[in-house]
């Protein structure tokens, strides 16, 4: 039987009001890989998961997910977005978070059962919170609140996560836990797509890369032939060497 890639991307094209961010980009990803999306700021990384997803009013070209459109494969697919803009005093708690991802397999009207009790606490003892379930989330650190949202992603069961700067302000601890959390998904048979800044630890944990520039991509695959500073010149416009890669 062949096996579809988990992601593959055709000619996609999307952008904000008059602003074109992607340009006709071509991705394919290749299954059980932690593949990051990577390039300068304004280089298209957070739109080419939000266009994949039909997220972008406007977009074209095609995306496919192990080779079907995303509505017939949802299921598999678990998306989590930038939590900067998340409105942290909002009254819950870090259980009721994490179970929420278990809401979309439930059916309309369903309410979580012990299974999804369950999924919800093993994904909380994944990312090291299984002591935290009934405190407030604006009680929690930078590096808690994101491990939050590792662990709802996780309660979805996808084959295929896809993360937006899961690192971002977060401590070095929890980013090697969730880079251990990561890896061991992978080893499970799961893949990993995500936006990440830096590139000086990429190739400790990401296989494949892709990387992006004015919202065409210069190089993608393995991840030393896009750290190659040719490919990292062309994107970034000054010397590897001033990048510390």
């Amino acid at each position: 039987m062949t096996q579809h890639a988990p992601l593959s991307v055709r000619d996609l094209s999307a952008g904000y009001q008059r602003t074109l961010a992607l340009d006709s980009v071509s991705v394919t990803v290749s299954p059980q890989t932690i593949h990051a999306i990577v390039g300068p700021n304004g280089s298209g990384k957070s739109t080419l998961l939000k266009a994949s997803l039909g997220l972008l009013a406007g977009t074209t070209g095609s995306a496919k997910f192990f080779g079907e459109p995303l509505d017939k494969v949802r299921p598999r697919v678990a998306y989590m977005p930038q939590t900067a803009d998340v409105d942290w005093d909002f009254p819950i708690v870090v259980n009721d978070v994490v179970l929420m991802g278990t809401y979309p397999k439930l059916g309309w009207m369903r309410r979580p059962g012990r299974k999804q009790r369950s999924l919800a606490k093993q994904a909380m003892e994944k990312v090291g919170l299984e002591k935290l379930g009934r405190r407030h989330i604006s009680q929690l650190s930078g590096g808690q609140k994101q491990r939050v949202f590792v662990a709802r992603l996780l309660a979805q069961e996808a084959d295929l996560l896809l993360m937006d700067e899961p690192f971002a302000g977060i401590d070095k601890a929890s980013e090697a836990l969730i880079i251990d959390v990561l890896r061991a998904e992978v080893a499970n048979g799961k893949t990993v797509i995500i936006v990440h800044h830096d590139l000086n630890n990429l190739a400790s944990f990401c296989t494949h890369a892709t990387l992006l520039s004015g919202g065409h991509v210069v190089e993608s695959g393995d991840v030393k032939k896009v750290l190659a500073p040719q490919a990292l010149t062309a994107a970034y416009g000054i010397s590897s060497d001033l990048l510390g890669v």
